[in-house]
């Protein structure tokens, strides 16, 4: 076999991403707003915020299985087609829950959307480029994220809310445009033949898997999620402005887009527990601090320092789901990996929320701190035992 570059696979496997990215990253800013605009109260309009983030995770399970049963490509293309409709069907409708229904149906789609990438990415790529593959897949969802909120303000300006879902929709069609021109060089990996097994199934056979490495990505999903929920909140709490907390994350999110790629190079060559470890540990120890800020520029401060460790974890959870998944059920065991990442974003709020209810904010923000630390000494056990470098590599001594 000829020796693998990324730039091979670039066009096709990270252009509909981030293509896609854009689309999502468009909508998402308007999305209260409109809903506003349809007579929706302030809590109904803040909770259609969180509803993509609740269809993404409702979708992970059956999104493995439609991978298995129709092929990724074949999903991919459901996927881009499908957030087309939900886009347009957002920008038409004229009833808060039918904006709710929509967002929910592209929440669906993106979780197809999302797996089978994964799934196609780790199938074609060696293990040797693998963590950096997959961060690269994460980084480029990243700046289309980046990128869509000022491509979405720039259309709703010119053509009010409507604009911005009309970015959404440009962005899944380019997505299938893509995939339906690019192609695809299979020829650098043999494929691998996925057996149908039910996914409760594999779920029950990999459950230590997903009991121990897992419960580890569930932590990591929980404190990037709070993370994002903690910071605004903190920056309300002490009186900052609703610009002051833009830049601030404007900021933050630029230092995370220039670390996806680096922190992919330092899996590939020193294992991914030198990623899995430092990254978490500085959410953690980020979260403990947010408290001790009294003003705008103690905020960043943290922000960066945990944006620091967040753009260090470009990646892990998807890489650390390709090294644990079964070559020949990797969607069905993918779907459920994604499930436990996307089970703790749901939780990271909920439980500030809970904590909130009974105790300040801080509370809230030590607890959450707290809960991240433990998950670094749990990650640290468990990502060595997983880490295909420290099989491979006695493998190759052993055939020396």
């Amino acid at each position: 076999m000829a020796e693998f570059s990324l730039w091979r696979i670039a066009v096709p496997a990270f252009g509909p991403t981030v293509l896609n990215a854009v689309g999502q990253g468009a909508v998402l800013p308007v999305v209260a707003l409109s809903a506003l605009d349809l007579g929706a109260s302030v809590g109904f309009a803040a909770f259609l915020v969180g509803v993509l983030g609740i269809g993404q995770f409702a979708g992970s399970l059956p999104a493995g299985a439609l991978v298995v049963r129709i092929g990724e490509r074949r999903a991919l293309l459901v996927a881009a087609l499908v957030s087309m409709v939900a886009w347009t069907a957002a920008m038409l409708i004229r009833t808060p829950w039918l904006l709710g229904l929509a967002l929910l149906v592209a929440g669906l789609a993106g979780a197809v959307f999302s797996l089978a990438r994964q799934s196609y990415v780790t199938e074609v790529v060696p293990v040797e480029l693998r963590a950096r593959a997959l961060s690269t897949l994460g980084g480029v969802s990243r700046i289309g994220l980046f990128v869509g909120p000022f491509l979405g303000a720039l259309a709703g300006h010119l053509w009010g809310i409507s604009g911005a879902y009309g970015v959404g929709i440009a962005g899944s069609a380019a997505a299938a445009i893509v995939l339906l021109t690019a192609g695809e060089p299979r020829d650098l990996s043999d494929p691998v033949q996925p057996e149908h097994q039910p996914i409760k199934k594999v779920l029950w056979d990999n459950r230590r898997t997903f009991l121990t490495l897992g419960a580890g990505v569930f932590v990591i999903a929980v404190a990037r999620a709070a993370r994002t929920s903690l910071i605004p909140l903190w920056g309300e709490h002490l009186g900052l402005s609703a610009a002051d907390t833009s830049i601030i994350f404007g900021i933050t999110n630029g230092i995370e887009m220039l670390l996806f790629y680096p922190a992919g190079l330092v899996m590939d060559r020193l294992g991914r527990v030198w990623i899995a470890v430092p990254s978490t540990l500085l959410l953690g120890l980020g979260m403990l601090a947010l408290p001790l800020s009294t003003a705008m520029i103690g905020v960043l401060a943290v922000g960066i320092f945990m944006a620091i460790g967040n753009g260090l974890g470009s990646g892990i959870v998807k890489t650390l789901g390709a090294d644990a998944s079964p070559p020949t059920l990797r969607a069905q065991f993918l779907g459920g990996w994604t499930f436990c990442a996307e089970f703790g974003s749901v939780i990271g709020p909920i439980l500030i929320s809970a904590i909130t209810f009974i105790a300040p904010l801080a509370a809230a923000s030590l607890a959450l701190g707290a809960l991240t630390i433990t998950g670094t000494a749990w990650l640290a056990r468990w990502v060595p035992h997983y880490d295909p470098r420290r099989t491979v590599e006695p493998q190759r001594v052993a055939a020396g």
